[in-house]
């Protein structure tokens, strides 16, 4: 029962196999902030361009360029470290320019863009993030192929927690575990916000694959609680009626499942039944967010796939989309490879 979710496809099985990440740059991922700089201030907003490197780590060469706290770095996600991304940080920095810091670049990294900012960038503020990804090997029916990605494209994809999520090994996972079984609390920071976003998401996929199996993944129920796309806005739906179903089919809104914590579920009826089923599968874990005394919160239960477009030539598939932050491109591709596709992806999407 404590074992990450291998995500069930919601479009049917694996048509083709394939390799991904088979180098860093056959998975591009551009961040996508949705605001500009504001040319004046005392943080310094850059762009990293990086291949190899993981966001923890740049963020420390940054702040010892700076002569700054680490601590006061902020960047809005991580990003993956098997691939070439490009993210923005925030760093102080009154001494230095904007040219000095275009010169600065390191192991695996370097700044192409920098504009002064008032504001520390907070964990989520970006809007999403673009990807490119190549696939190599590609083996199955074509036709298949192209009717799965118009699928994909006109209905977009289980918002699953990719298993990066859960750390190299599910580490992040076992870690939650030891702490909720045995009392081996988590000293380090970030090594217990690890795990505990790793238990939450393995009971928030569980929570999505049963909506799958009851083919409710991508409608609205009476007594679900309703997301408004692209923000953390949610409401209850007593019940569902013709414009709501509308605006569920038009991308606007979407049926949600729980993020765990202590207080009531905030769903009524068949669907809080639901949820409250798969947390009573998951106890240990369950229960060990409620101590950790995180508020129960929503997430959406799919994600519409943006500017979705591919290139197929022999066997290379390019694909070009968008997804909105915390979205997981593996989970794009896993509704085309299969969740083994999933392995050589180490990193955070979001």
């Amino acid at each position: 029962m404590h074992q990450s979710i291998s995500p069930l496809p919601a479009h049917g099985a694996p048509v083709i196999t394939a390799l991904i990440k088979a180098q860093p740059e056959h998975f591009i991922v551009r961040e996508w902030l949705g605001f500009a700089p504001d040319n004046e201030g005392d943080h310094m907003l850059v762009t990293v361009r990086k291949r190899g490197a993981n966001t923890l780590w740049v963020a420390k060469q940054l702040a010892k360029f700076a002569n700054a706290d680490v601590r006061d770095v902020g960047f809005a996600g991580l990003k993956d470290r098997h691939a070439v991304t490009e993210q923005s940080y925030t760093v102080p920095s009154r001494q230095l320019s904007p040219e000095a810091w275009l010169a600065f670049s390191g192991d695996g990294f370097e700044v192409v863009n920098a504009h002064k900012h008032k504001r520390k960038l907070k964990r989520g503020a970006h809007k999403g993030n673009e990807f490119e990804i190549k696939l190599i090997n590609v083996v199955g029916d074509k036709n298949e192929l192209i009717k799965r990605l118009e699928v994909i494209k006109q209905h977009g994809v289980p918002n699953y927690f990719g298993q990066q999520r859960f750390g190299r090994d599910g580490n992040n996972l076992r870690m939650a575990i030891d702490w909720f079984e045995q009392g081996q609390f988590i000293h380090d920071h970030h090594q217990r916000g690890f795990a505990l976003s790793a238990a939450r998401a393995l009971l928030f996929n569980a929570i999505l694959q049963a909506r799958i199996e009851q083919g409710t993944w991508n409608q609205l129920l009476n007594g679900d609680m309703a997301n408004l796309n692209g923000s953390n806005s949610v409401f209850a739906v007593d019940e569902v009626d013709d414009l709501l179903k509308q605006r569920c089919i038009e991308f606007d809104i979407h049926p949600t499942g729980a993020l765990w914590g202590a207080r009531e579920l905030l769903t009524k009826g068949a669907v809080k039944e639901l949820e409250q089923y798969v947390a009573d599968k998951h106890q240990i874990i369950a229960q060990g967010l409620c101590s950790a005394r995180l508020d129960q919160e929503r997430r959406a239960l799919r994600v519409q796939v943006r500017n979705f477009t591919w290139e197929l030539v022999d066997d290379q598939l390019l694909l070009r989309f968008g997804l909105t932050k915390g979205a997981f491109a593996t989970v794009v591709i896993a509704e085309l490879v299969g969740a083994e596709a999933e392995v050589l992806a180490e990193g955070e999407d979001g």
